[in-house]
């Protein structure tokens, strides 16, 4: 299943701040000096999020840097980017959106086989005591570990 697969960017910070539910793999409408960036490392979609609009998903806030060599033809690093998703995909987003209060928030950024993905979840917001239990049991785990290896 990882076959092809290489991870150019992850957001660490959303499995922290939301409970993700569901997961979907959609491809991004690039320019040109975009996926030269992508593919030299230079993304963020820590900030980021998706937007549905008139049954199209837009990735907004994504930080692409613009790539040094294409001078006057660069793109705009923050401008938005449609994603590029099943109708049906689309329906269930919009649909899990509107009636049940989740977000859309990106995941990951990888290449495979060659084409520029995007790992979207659906996902809904954790309240403070939620993150805190999250804490707790990173650090449970982490003594756990300690204790077999025994430092």
């Amino acid at each position: 299943m990882t076959e092809g697969i290489k991870n150019i960017a992850t957001n660490r910070k959303a499995s922290f701040e939301y409970f993700l539910l569901e997961f979907f793999e959609a491809g991004i409408s690039l320019q040109g000096s975009e996926i030269k960036s992508i593919r030299a490392g230079q993304v963020s979609i820590n900030e980021a999020y998706v937007e549905i609009r008139e049954m199209d998903a837009w990735l907004m806030d994504a930080h692409i840097a613009p790539y040094e060599q294409a001078n006057r033809f660069n793109h705009d690093p923050k401008r938005p980017r449609r994603l590029l998703l099943h109708k049906k995909e689309l329906r269930d987003m919009w649909d899990a959106v509107r009636q049940k209060g989740v977000t859309i928030v990106p995941t990951k950024l990888y290449f495979k086989k060659g084409r520029a993905k995007l790992e979207i979840a659906l996902a809904k917001g954790k309240k403070l005591h939620d993150k805190r239990e999250a804490i707790a049991e990173r650090d449970q785990a982490r003594e756990a570990a300690r204790e077999m290896r025994g430092d």
